[in-house]
């Protein structure tokens, strides 16, 4: 018997008991949706990841002291504070090969105020190499010069969610506020950021030159200065890490590599990434189970179907049937259950996944490798849970087919 013979009897079998065929399709159809809404959902999640640190700038890495250490801890309570000084900044720009920028951090907060309205928010003292480090761009206005950081002027650039809280509606640009009653001109508007990956609002933020945070908001107060370097490409981010601790060990007298941490975007991304990872293997794996679930059922319609159609099996192999003929039907039968339970789920899954993506303004990202997986892996319950049924089908006595009622 041909295939093509195979496959439109076993096709005609499924259709006369449409309502069944649907049935048994129903934990392939729920398991298939499952999977790829899970792993939608997780590749959304791995994106907007991505995109929170790739706006948090380029190939950045950040110095600071390593306060946890013992040494650290030690030089703080006998008062000579932080290890890292402005000197360093310069040093790092100027020694480290692979160094494109570089600025001093230092970070307050402080209460802003304009006319009748305040807003309490962080205040960034950095130098102007900071908006190129962290990838800022101004919506409006500019960001401040190197003469006004020289000079300390009281200028600043505020993020879109200060701007909005203080202004409203009306124009920052060259207003004064007052921030910890310092009166500061505002030069600039930072574009939105949105969030960052620790879900830190990345717009609510001021920044004014760090010689004049030092100078009017930390007075006598060691600050814990921080540095932000951009390295040139990201494959030099290795060789100017180590050469940074390096360089400072050098500098800072008795320090060790213990006293720094300098932490990259590439340690930030790559436990994101494993986070993200482990989510999306979970969340497949629960939404796995239902496709488990559904194999079970082919199987078990299967073996009812084999009992029902014993004597039509007979009869087929009384009129020249193979064994192997019987054996390709069934499994056929089970592998088109699999595969229609497959594309439908598909469609439902993509359908559920864009409505989990309005709903809660998520973002979602289907791929096709995930529809691959799905319906290679539908094919295959269909397959290996088909294939029982169909054996046991294929080995039936013609005498006991033939009497049986």
């Amino acid at each position: 018997m041909s295939i093509t013979a195979i496959i439109r009897i076993a096709l005609r079998s499924l259709l006369r008991n449409k309502t069944r065929t649907f049935l048994t399709m129903l934990g392939i159809i729920i398991g298939v949706a499952a999977v790829i809404t899970m792993l939608a959902i997780g590749q959304g999640a791995k994106k907007i990841i991505d995109d929170q640190i790739s706006s948090m700038g380029t190939n950045v890495l950040t110095i600071s002291s390593n306060w946890g250490s013992n040494r650290s801890t030690a030089r703080s309570e006998a008062g000579t504070g932080t290890l890292l000084k402005i000197e360093d900044v310069s040093a790092i720009r100027e020694q480290v090969q692979g160094v494109r920028y570089a600025s001093a951090v230092v970070r307050s907060w402080g209460q802003l105020k304009y006319g009748s309205q305040n807003w309490r928010t962080q205040v960034m003292g950095v130098d102007v190499d900071y908006f190129y480090i962290r990838d800022y761009q101004t919506e409006a206005g500019t960001i401040f010069n190197s003469n006004q950081v020289r000079s300390g002027m009281k200028v600043a650039v505020i993020g879109k969610t200060v701007a909005t809280n203080l202004f409203g509606d009306e124009d920052p640009i060259d207003k004064v506020i007052r921030v910890r009653n310092v009166p500061v001109k505002v030069v600039g508007v930072l574009k939105s950021k949105g969030q960052n990956v620790m879900g830190n609002d990345q717009d609510d933020i001021i920044i004014a030159p760090y010689t004049m945070v030092l100078t009017r908001f930390m007075g006598d107060r060691r600050p814990m200065m921080m540095i932000n370097v951009s390295a040139e490409s990201k494959d030099m981010i290795p060789n100017v890490q180590q050469d940074i601790i390096n360089l400072l060990q050098q500098r800072h007298r008795d320090a060790t590599s213990e006293d720094f941490w300098v932490r990259s975007q590439t340690d930030i991304a790559e436990t994101s990434e494993s986070v993200s990872n482990t989510l999306t293997i979970l969340l497949a794996s629960i939404a796995g189970i239902s496709l488990l679930v559904g194999g079970i059922g082919i199987m078990n319609i299967m073996l009812v179907s084999v009992t029902e159609r014993i004597k039509e099996i007979g009869i087929r192999m009384a009129v020249g049937a193979r064994k192997r003929d019987v054996l390709l039907q069934f499994i056929i039968e089970a592998i088109s259950i699999s595969l229609l339970g497959g594309i439908i789920g598909i469609v439902l899954g993509y359908i559920a996944a864009n409505v989990v993506g309005h709903t809660q303004n998520w973002t979602v990202s289907v791929n096709g490798w995930s529809v691959v997986l799905a319906v290679g892996f539908s094919c295959a319950i269909g397959i290996f849970f088909g294939w029982y049924p169909a054996k046991k089908a294929a080995n039936l006595n013609l005498i006991d087919a033939l009497r049986y009622e």
